[in-house]
């Protein structure tokens, strides 16, 4: 069984992940090139003090990496971090240690120290965007509804237009990171 270091030297980076999407690029590079890294928090020292890696687990068409693949890699980058991506569907071993609920929800953030041991985990979304989606999906027509299908697709591309154009999500991902990443490296 590899372990999670294994899984960090073997992948690509960030960039070249974001570089080579197939699906949802645009998207993708609205939101890195529109989101700023706040400066003013402490979170960039802090992660510059302590320089964990990140192993992200992934794959592009997924509207949650959309939006938090670029924020996560604008704080990488910001505190000079190494931030490496695998793609959750190549290997599941990987992603079945880190379900979310019984499912391989991604996207999938692993920090890792200089031993290369995970000492925290994000992901696959911050609560405030799981609240709406919960929310949003409760209006759905059963899945019996022949109506089904296309109401979720909507819905779907509803929330991945709210992904890209509001800001406030993309502040809800970097505060849940940064309390998350915060608490994993002060202990």
């Amino acid at each position: 069984m590899k372990t999670e270091q294994q899984y960090f030297n073997e992948a690509i980076s960030i960039q070249q992940y974001m570089d080579n999407m197939s699906t949802l690029k645009e998207e993708s590079f609205r939101i890195y090139d529109g989101f700023e890294v706040p400066t003013n928090d402490g979170f960039i020292e802090l992660l510059k003090n302590k320089q964990p890696k990140i192993l992200t687990i992934t794959e592009d068409w997924c509207g949650d990496a959309m939006l938090n693949n670029p924020i996560i890699r604008r704080v990488a980058e910001a505190a000079g971090l190494e931030m490496r991506t695998v793609f959750r569907d190549a290997d599941t071993e990987l992603i079945d240690r880190y379900l979310t609920n019984g499912g391989r929800a991604i996207p999938i953030y692993l920090l890792l120290d200089d031993a290369g041991e995970v000492i925290g985990k994000w992901g696959p979304r911050a609560p405030e965007l799981q609240e709406l989606v919960v929310t949003k999906r409760a209006s759905l027509p059963d899945k019996e509804d022949p109506a089904f299908e296309e109401a979720q697709k909507a819905l779907y591309a509803e929330i991945r237009e709210e992904n890209i154009s509001n800001q406030t999500y993309w502040t809800y991902v970097y505060e849940d990171f940064k309390k998350q990443v915060t608490n994993a490296l002060q202990k």
